[in-house]
Parts: structure tokens; C-alpha cells; sequence
């Protein structure tokens, strides 16, 4: 039951095959990038590889189009963060930016051919009425009406619903943590704040310290239940293992913070699935070691390779086999089982079949 290769993964696992790529190897592997919002960070990789000149003319444009629309993207979001800035230095509140939004602030490799669809900010818990009135005063509101869902945000989740901007359409998630207050591994937020890193040449905007920035994005990727662009998340989290490893002690270093949060199964994942996937260069000796201590059993080992190997890939039918199906609705029921206590979690089900049934508007 070994799950079908993607083209696409072979080339960014071997940027060197990209001469020897034929129109009919590009015929699949531009369709599997679009799906996996990975055409603009495909063109990256091939100016960064210095490759141009191996692509057809025809395919660079479409992967030039993908970075095109990413870089538009970076410079409306720079627009939207002075925006929030100002706001955030009334409020004397910091502005604090998660996942794409730091990577762009930031300037991080895994910024590079990004494509997102809305600015994460974290605040402290306390402080969220006070930042969601100020943003609704500049003109972002929440389109969710539905009471339920309002309150199944507000009482259970880690964000308040979406926040729309009324005349830019530009979308602020506000959150007071990174995983539900339900689920069992939600870290204490107040750890991730107090470590959070200020921007030397962007006042009152912080991110988070190197070593939450991957266990964030490692734990945003692995509570997930709809993985169809779970590869771009692979990528971005190839990228920062790739840049932040550089230092010092960084892997025992990770491994410890993974530990303080309580996020250490999460971490395990991330760095065995890029390696899988990507060969990101996770020392062996890591990995053994997180196997050691019961986050590797054999048959856990097994049953997550069955899932995430077919899940991770791109949503395309060139990648998948009669097994993927079941692969993402497994984990699609798993990652509202690790959010939710059973007791909430069998009539929030109930309720969001009943709606997608009856065709009826549920979130």
C-alpha cells in the first residue's frame, strides 16, 4: 500500500532533475503546483537553482504567473500590516504576526513564492475584545452571523471568527493561541508572548522566537483536517527547518521548547514528514530519539505513513490512488477529535452534516 509518487515532490526534493524534465513530466508537475499553491515558489526554486534556461518558455510563464501573484500578494500585505500597525501602537499593544505574514515581515525563506489569504496575529486573551472593537472601528467585521458558530469560536476555539475589511477585503485572523482551548495539548499562550522577538526596522511588530515559529506551523499542519494544500506547509516548514538549523544547539534546542509547550508529537511529525518528503537534513540521531521515548511506536509509525504520505501530497488524481480518499477523511475526523472532547465534539458532527445535507449556509 505504498502511496504514489508526485512529480512534483521528486523535484523539489532534486532540484536537479529540472534538465531533465520533458514536456509531458511538465504537463503534470504544473497542474500538481497549482493545486498545492506552489507555482510560485516552484519558479523560486528554479531561479535559485539558476535554471531557467532548462524550462520551456511556455511553463516559466505560468510559473513566473504564480510568482507574480505571490509577490502582489507580499505588497498588499506590507499595506494592511502599516495598517494594523498604527492601530496596534494606539492600542500599546504589540503587533504580533504568525505563520505567512511573519514569514513575509520577517523576510524568511519560506516567504519566498508564498501565497496566503489572511493576516494571523496573536494577542493575549485579555486584550481580545479591546483589539477586535479597535479593528472594527477601522473597518474590519466578522461575516459569520450564525449564533452557533459565533459561539463556538468565542467559547471553544483560539481565534475569534474572521474579520473581513468592509472596503479592501483583506481578512484579520485574531487569535489568543495556536490550537482550541479544548484540545489537549493547547500550550499556554503567555510562553509563546513572552518569548515572541521585536523587528529591529519594524516598531511595536514582533514574531515568534525561531523555535515556536516551527512548532506553530509544525502544529498548525498536523491538527489539520483538510490537507489539500498541506504540501505548501511541508514546504514552508522544509524551508525553516533548512534556514533556522544553522545555529547553534538548534535541534536540542527545539526539541526542549517542543517539550516546555507540550507540543512534542507535532514537532515529531513535522520533521519526519519533510524529511519523508522533502529530505529536509533532520539529523538521524533527532529522530531516533523522539521514537524512543513512545512518539514512534511501530504501528503509530505505520498508520500516520498511510495517512500523511497520501494526504500531504497535492489534490490532484495524478497523486493519488484508491486509498488517498480514505487517507483525508480519516484525518479529517482525527483532527476534530484532537480539538474537541467527545461530549462536544459528536453534536458539532451532527450539526455540520445535518447542514451540508440539507445544502443549508453552515461555517
Amino acid at each position: 500500500m505504498t502511496p504514489p509518487l508526485s512529480s512534483l515532490v521528486e523535484l523539489f526534493r532534486q532540484p536537479s532533475l529540472l534538465p531533465q524534465l520533458t514536456d509531458i513530466d511538465w504537463d503534470i508537475i504544473v497542474p500538481q503546483a497549482r493545486r498545492a499553491l506552489l507555482l510560485g515558489r516552484l519558479y523560486w526554486l528554479v531561479k535559485r537553482h539558476e535554471a531557467s534556461a532548462a524550462v520551456p518558455a511556455n511553463v516559466l510563464r505560468h510559473l513566473e504567473s504564480g510568482f507574480i501573484d505571490a509577490a502582489k500578494q507580499k505588497r498588499d500585505l506590507h499595506w494592511e500590516i502599516r495598517k494594523l500597525q498604527t492601530i496596534f501602537r494606539e492600542l500599546d499593544i504589540p503587533l504580533l504576526l504568525l505563520k505567512g505574514s511573519g514569514y513575509v515581515i520577517a523576510d524568511l525563506l519560506a516567504s519566498n513564492g508564498r501565497t496566503f489569504s489572511d493576516i494571523d496575529i496573536l494577542v493575549p486573551k485579555k486584550d481580545i475584545d479591546r483589539v477586535e472593537k479597535a479593528l472594527m472601528f477601522h473597518g474590519w467585521f466578522a461575516a459569520e452571523k450564525d449564533p452557533y458558530n459565533q459561539r463556538y469560536y468565542r467559547q471553544w476555539m483560539h481565534e475569534i471568527p474572521p474579520l473581513h475589511h468592509i472596503k479592501r477585503g483583506s481578512v484579520v485572523d485574531l487569535h489568543h493561541n495556536i490550537l482550541p482551548l479544548t484540545a489537549k495539548d493547547c500550550p499556554d499562550a503567555n510562553k509563546l508572548l513572552a518569548d515572541a522577538r521585536p523587528l529591529d526596522n519594524h516598531p511595536n511588530i514582533k514574531i515568534l522566537n525561531c523555535y515556536d515559529i516551527i512548532i506553530h506551523s509544525a502544529t498548525h499542519l498536523f491538527y489539520e483536517g483538510e490537507l489539500e494544500h498541506g504540501l505548501r506547509d511541508i514546504s514552508d516548514l522544509d524551508l525553516l527547518f533548512r534556514e533556522f538549523s544553522a545555529q547553534d544547539d538548534f535541534w536540542q534546542r527545539l526539541i526542549s521548547r517542543a517539550e516546555e509547550l507540550n507540543l512534542q508529537r507535532q514537532i515529531f511529525y513535522g520533521m519526519r514528514y519533510t524529511h519523508r518528503l522533502l529530505n529536509t537534513p533532520v539529523p538521524v540521531d533527532v529522530l531516533q530519539a523522539f521514537e524512543s521515548v513512545g512518539f514512534g511506536k511501530r504501528w503509530q509509525i505505520r498508520l500516520m505513513d498511510f495517512l500523511f504520505l497520501r494526504a500531504l501530497l497535492p489534490d490532484h488524481p495524478s497523486c493519488a490512488d484508491r486509498w488517498t480518499g480514505l487517507a483525508r477523511w480519516l484525518l479529517y475526523v482525527r483532527s476534530h477529535w484532537l480539538r474537541m472532547k467527545w461530549y462536544l465534539l459528536i453534536p458539532h458532527l451532527l450539526r455540520k452534516s445535518y447542514y451540508r445535507l440539507s445544502g443549508k449556509h453552515d461555517h
